[in-house]
C-alpha cells in the first residue's frame, strides 16, 4: 500500500497518531510506504515520525515542499487553510513513477478498521475515488460550475488511480482550474478538485471517511440538502456511523482541543498515547466555544432547520474571518457565537430543558429551560464566539 499525507509541522502531532493508527490495524499488509508531503516539517518532528515507521517495520519518506508557492504561476489565496493543503495536487510528479496507486488521508483522520477492501476498491474507469458531503453550501458548488445535484466530494479520503491521474493530465488541468478561480475558493484543494474533476471522481461508502459532526445529521436531511447522497444506501450510512473505518475529525469539535465533546474522540486519544507526542498539551482557550459547539450538535438532531440556518448564515463569513485575524475574526466569532448561542439556548430550553444547560454550560431544569436556555446561550455564544475568534488558527484545513 502507498499512503499519502501532507502536513506542516504544527500538524506533525496529528500526522503521527493518524499513521500510527493506520499501522496498528493493517500490520496484516505485507508492505506499506508513507509519502509525507512536507512543508516545514522540523527535523525533530521527522525523527519522532521515522521512529514509528521503524517501529511497525514500515517505509516512510517525507518529500519537502517548502517551495509549494513557487509551483504556481500565479499568485494563491487559501483563504486561511495552510498552503500544505493544496500539495496533494501535485502527487502525481511528486511520487515516483513506479507508484500507481494510492490513498491520500488527512493528518485528522484515524483509521479503526482495516482498509484492505478500501485498498483494493474497483474505482470503474474513474480517476479517483472519494466520499461525498452534502452539507457543502450551494454558492461553493455554483461557484465552481456544479449544479444542484451534483456530488461534491470531500478530499480528506482519496483513493487515486495515478496512472490515469498522469496519463489524463489531471496535475495541469487541476492548475488551469484553479487559475481560472484567480487562485482563491472557498476550501482551496478541495473545491478545485470537485470543479477540475467533476464527473471523474467515483463515490464512496461514508465508512471510508466519516465525518464525525454528521453522527448528529439525519439520512434524510442530509440527502435533502443534497439530493446526490441518496446513491448512498441509508443502511450504509447508519453502519458508518457505529463501524467507520476511517474516522475524519471535520468540524470545530476536534479531540486534541480542551473541553471538545467529541463522540469519537477516543480514538484519537488512545492512538496519541502511543506517539511520541504522547501526552501534548491540548489546545486551550475555547471551553466554552466547545460546551456551545456540542449544543448545536444537539440542535442539529431537535431542530435542523434553525441548524441548518445558522451555517448558512454565517459559516462562509466566518471562514473568511479567519485569514484576517485580529479583529476580523473577533468580530466574526462574536457574531456567531451570539446568535448561534441564542438560538441553541433558545431552541434546546424550550425542546429538552437540559439541552441548553449542556450548550451554554449551566445547568437548567425543564420548567427553567427555555429562559435560562435564553440567557445563558447569549451570553456564552458571546463569550466563546469572542474566544474563538482571537485565538490564533494554524494550519487547520477542514477537509
Amino acid at each position: 500500500m502507498d499512503i499519502v499525507y501532507a502536513s506542516n509541522d504544527f500538524y506533525a502531532r496529528h500526522l503521527a497518531v493518524s499513521m500510527i493508527s493506520l499501522f496498528d490495524r493493517n500490520q496484516q499488509a505485507e508492505e506499506i510506504t508513507v509519502y509525507v508531503l512536507s512543508v516545514g516539517i522540523t527535523e525533530e518532528s521527522r525523527q519522532k515520525l521515522q521512529k514509528i515507521a521503524d517501529q511497525y517495520h514500515r517505509n516512510l519518506e517525507l518529500l519537502d515542499l517548502t517551495d509549494i508557492r513557487d509551483r504556481f504561476d500565479y499568485e494563491i489565496d487559501t483563504r486561511g487553510f495552510d498552503i500544505s493543503a493544496m500539495s496533494r495536487l501535485f502527487i502525481g510528479t511528486l511520487l515516483p513513477r513506479t507508484v500507481k496507486r494510492v490513498l491520500y488521508l488527512d493528518c485528522d483522520t484515524v483509521v479503526v478498521q482495516s482498509i484492505g477492501k478500501l485498498w483494493n476498491l474497483d474505482l470503474k474507469g474513474h480517476v479517483a475515488g472519494a466520499v461525498m458531503e452534502p452539507t457543502i453550501y450551494q454558492v461553493v458548488k455554483q461557484g465552481i460550475g456544479l449544479e444542484e445535484q451534483d456530488p461534491y466530494f470531500n478530499s480528506g479520503v482519496l483513493l487515486i488511480d495515478l496512472e490515469r491521474w498522469r496519463a489524463d493530465g489531471a496535475e495541469k488541468r487541476l492548475l488551469d482550474f484553479y487559475g481560472s478561480k484567480n487562485g482563491s475558493l472557498f476550501a482551496c484543494d478541495q473545491d478545485t478538485i470537485n470543479g477540475a474533476l467533476k464527473g471523474e471522481i467515483l463515490p464512496m461508502t461514508p465508512r471510508y471517511n466519516f465525518f464525525t459532526n454528521y453522527r448528529y445529521f439525519s439520512y434524510e436531511e442530509l440527502c435533502k440538502h443534497g439530493p446526490s447522497y441518496r446513491q448512498v444506501e441509508k443502511r450504509q450510512f447508519c453502519l458508518a456511523k457505529k463501524y467507520p473505518v476511517i474516522i475524519h475529525y471535520m468540524g470545530d469539535e476536534r479531540p486534541w482541543i480542551a473541553g471538545n465533546l467529541n463522540h469519537y474522540r477516543r480514538a484519537y486519544e488512545k492512538y496519541l498515547a502511543m506517539t511520541p507526542w504522547k501526552g501534548a498539551k491540548k489546545q486551550g482557550g475555547k471551553r466554552l466555544y466547545m460546551l456551545l459547539y456540542h449544543g448545536m450538535d444537539y440542535l442539529t438532531v431537535v431542530c435542523p432547520a434553525l441548524r441548518w440556518e445558522i451555517s448558512r448564515r454565517l459559516g462562509i463569513k466566518v471562514v473568511d474571518a479567519r485569514k484576517q485575524g485580529g479583529k476580523a475574526a473577533k468580530a466574526a466569532g462574536t457574531t456567531a457565537g451570539t446568535v448561534a448561542g441564542t438560538v441553541a439556548g433558545t431552541t434546546a430550553g424550550t425542546t429538552a430543558g437540559t439541552a441548553a444547560g449542556t450548550a451554554a454550560g449551566t445547568v437548567a431544569e425543564t420548567t427553567a429551560g427555555t429562559a435560562t436556555g435564553t440567557a445563558t446561550g447569549t451570553v456564552a455564544g458571546t463569550a466563546a464566539g469572542t474566544t474563538a475568534g482571537t485565538v490564533e488558527h494554524v494550519g487547520e484545513k477542514q477537509s
